[in-house]
């Protein structure tokens, strides 16, 4: 009896000092980009795109990139979507439970989830190549897409598995068609679609090894796909590279408004996380 005893108070010992390692680097690295950014953070920075040697320590701000930033992650979730949903509704409302086909397309996937995204960028760089176009908005969207693929389908897989048996045997005893059931299914599980979404456009805009070759770099925002574009990672990347103090305290504020794009596409993907569980059949 005592060494159960002993045992459960080790593991519970070992459980709450994990939890505090997690919750404490959590805190550690917010707080340090919020002080070390915070002092660099102003209007001009947000609101400007960088003049004439901005990472020599020019005037100016990272507009350009924040704007680069949400038109590849929402390009990219976009297509993403388009390409994903109609897998993911064929392995479950079409084929069966078990099938082979089934089973091989979720492992694919979740060998493609594992799959870092400098190799996506690599890829997107030599179709791009192949393709012959240039470094670009476009480039950057297709790498990244390519990137949030495996994560769209993936968490939307595991959603849908959530629906009951019952669910998709009384659409079919009403004579609905198997497209009529995945709608079904879909509206059932839409809040979880959206936190799949959002989970791909965080990963989306904080990824810099898929569009480093990709997307090029620019100090204007783009106007069309053909033209090279920012994104506040490779930002952040360049103003560290900087030799100058200012030039990299700028950096932190740059990583802290990325921080906080992420963190609040993190908060609304869990609260439409609980709102799915709330109400799932």
């Amino acid at each position: 009896m005592k060494a159960k005893n002993i045992e459960e108070s080790f593991f519970k010992i070992l459980m709450i000092i994990s939890a505090f390692i997690v919750v404490g680097s959590f805190f550690l690295i917010v707080g340090t980009i919020v002080v070390k950014g915070a002092p660099a953070m102003s209007w001009d920075l947000i609101t400007k795109v960088p003049s004439g040697g901005f990472f020599l320590g020019g005037e100016g701000g990272v507009l350009n990139a924040i704007i680069g930033s949400f038109y590849i992650a929402a390009g990219s979730s976009l297509l993403a979507l388009f390409i994903s949903l109609p897998v993911v509704i064929y392995i479950n409302a079409y084929l069966p439970k078990r099938s082979w086909l089934g089973n091989l397309t979720r492992m694919g996937y979740d060998v493609l989830f594992g799959i870092p995204s400098i190799v996506y960028g690599a890829f997107g760089f030599t179709l791009m190549m192949y393709l012959g176009m240039r470094a670009s908005l476009l480039g950057g969207i297709i790498a990244v897409t390519l990137l949030v693929i495996p994560i769209m389908i993936r968490t939307m897989d595991e959603v849908i598995r959530t629906v009951p048996n019952e669910l998709y045997e009384a659409t079919f005893s009403l004579g609905a068609t198997r497209l009529e059931t995945a709608w079904v299914i879909l509206k059932q599980v839409a809040p979880g679609i959206m936190t799949a979404i959002l989970l791909a456009f965080g990963r989306g805009i904080g990824d810099v090894a898929s569009v480093m070759f990709t997307a090029g770099f620019s100090d204007n925002i783009p106007t069309s796909m053909q033209d090279p574009t920012a994104t506040l990672p490779l930002a952040i990347f360049n103003q560290l590279s900087s030799p100058y103090e200012d030039v990299r305290s700028k950096a932190y504020a740059s990583a802290l408004i990325l921080t906080i794009f992420v963190l609040i596409i993190s908060v609304l993907a869990r609260m439409l996380s609980k709102r799915f569980s709330k109400n799932k059949v």
